[in-house]
C-alpha cells in the first residue's frame, strides 16, 4: 500500500471511529425518535433575548453586502419535529426571493450565539436572501421560542450537570442540526449539493460539529467558535470559556465541595455535560474531518474564549489533511489582530466572500 493510499485509509478509519463516537453520545441521550414532521409556525413578533443587559445594535449584523431588492422577500416560519419532548421543535426561519431564475438554489443557515435567537441574525438572512440565496435560521436547544424565561438556557446547564440526561451545551442542537439537513435536502428549491453553514461564537460551535457530522454541510464558517478544550484545561486558559456560562460551574464547585473553580471542576462539567468535548471531539480531532470541504475559520487573535494558542495543533493537522486530499485552497484560517471575542463587520465579509466562491455558479 503506497503512502498516500495508506493516509487515506488511516483519515478513512478515523473519521468512521470519531463519528461513530459522536453518534452514540448523541442517541444516547435521545429521548424516543419521531418522523420528521413539519408544522406551519407564526412570525415571531417580539423575541425573548436571554442574560442581562438585552442586545443591543450590532454593526457586524448589518455588514453584509445586500443587493438591492427589487421583489419581495419570501418569508417562511415553521417548526420541524425532531424528536419527542418539550426541545423537540425546531423553530425554524426561511428567508428567500419570491421570484427566482434559479428552480433551484444554494442554502446558507445561520446559526446564533449564545442567549440570542433566529430573529437577531434576521439582517443575515436578508442580506443573503438579496443575493440569490435560501437563508435559514434556527432557534438553538433552551433559545427563541424554546426558551420560557431570561435563564432558561441556565437553567437548562445546570440541570443537565444534575441529572444527565440532556446536553444543551452544542450536541443537542448539533442534533436538531441533522434534522434540518433532512429536511432542506428534501426540498424542491434547494440545490442539495450547496448548503453552506456558519455561526456565531455557539453558533459557531453548532457550525463547526454540524459539519463535521454530516457531509450534506458542503461550505462551513465558525465564526468565533472553534478552540481546543483540552489545551484550556491543560494550559490553564478556561477561564474566559467558563464566565461565560458560569452558573453551571458554581453549581458544580458546590456540589464537588470545592472552594473555587478550578480545572478539575471544568473538565467534570465538560464530561458530564458535553462527553467528550474536550477529549476525543476536541477540535484538534473533528475538525480536520471536515476536509476536503471548503472551510473557513474566523477568530479574533486575542479572544481569550477561543485562545489561538490553543489550535495550532488543529490548524497543522487540518491543513494535512486538505492537503493529503489535494485541495489546500478549500482551507484557511483568519485570525483578526487585535479582536477579542467578537464578530466583525470584516469578519462577515470573509465569510460572504467564502460562501459566493464555493456556493455560486
Amino acid at each position: 500500500m503506497s503512502t498516500a493510499a495508506s493516509g487515506r485509509w488511516t483519515t478513512s478509519k478515523q473519521l468512521n471511529s470519531v463519528l461513530s463516537s459522536f453518534i452514540q453520545v448523541l442517541s444516547n441521550r435521545r429521548s424516543a425518535q419521531v418522523p420528521l414532521e413539519v408544522k406551519p409556525a407564526k412570525p415571531v413578533k417580539e423575541p425573548l433575548y436571554q442574560g442581562a443587559p438585552p442586545p443591543a445594535f450590532s454593526e457586524a449584523m448589518e455588514s453584509c453586502p445586500k443587493a438591492d431588492i427589487k421583489q419581495l422577500l419570501n418569508e417562511e416560519n415553521l417548526y420541524l419535529t425532531t424528536e419527542e419532548g418539550e426541545q423537540g421543535d425546531l423553530p425554524v426561519l426561511i428567508l428567500s426571493m419570491k421570484e427566482s431564475r434559479e428552480s433551484k438554489r444554494p442554502a446558507i443557515v445561520f446559526l446564533h450565539s449564545t442567549n440570542k435567537c433566529k430573529e437577531w441574525v434576521r439582517p443575515l438572512l436578508e442580506a443573503y436572501a438579496s443575493r440569490g440565496y435560501i437563508a435559514v435560521a434556527v432557534d438553538s436547544r433552551y433559545h427563541g421560542e424554546r426558551a420560557k424565561t431570561r435563564t432558561t438556557y441556565e437553567d437548562a446547564l445546570v440541570s443537565s450537570w444534575k441529572r444527565g440526561d440532556t446536553m444543551p451545551f452544542i450536541f443537542d442542537t448539533v442534533w436538531d442540526l441533522l434534522k434540518l439537513a433532512d429536511y432542506l435536502t428534501a426540498r424542491d428549491d434547494i440545490d442539495h449539493s450547496k448548503i453552506g453553514i456558519t455561526g456565531e461564537s455557539l453558533g459557531g460551535m453548532h457550525a463547526w460539529f454540524a459539519a463535521f457530522l454530516d457531509t450534506r454541510y458542503s461550505v462551513v464558517v465558525p465564526i468565533i467558535g472553534i478552540q481546543g478544550f483540552r489545551w484550556a484545561i491543560d494550559n490553564d486558559q478556561w477561564q474566559a470559556r467558563v464566565d461565560s456560562i458560569r452558573s453551571v460551574f458554581e453549581e458544580a464547585r458546590i456540589d464537588l465541595g470545592k472552594g473555587v473553580i478550578d480545572k478539575e471542576v471544568v473538565e467534570k462539567v465538560w464530561d458530564r455535560i458535553a462527553p467528550g468535548l474536550a477529549r476525543e471531539f476536541d477540535s484538534n480531532y473533528t475538525v480536520p474531518l471536515i476536509a476536503p470541504r471548503p472551510l473557513l475559520i474566523l477568530n479574533g487573535a486575542e479572544d481569550p474564549r477561543c485562545p489561538m494558542a490553543g489550535l495550532d495543533v488543529t490548524i497543522s493537522k487540518t491543513g494535512k489533511a486538505y492537503e493529503e486530499a489535494n485541495c489546500s485552497d478549500n482551507f484557511k484560517v483568519i485570525a483578526e489582530a487585535g479582536i477579542g471575542h467578537q464578530m466583525t463587520s470584516s469578519m462577515v465579509k470573509e465569510a460572504s466572500n467564502w460562501f459566493d466562491k464555493h456556493l455560486k455558479p
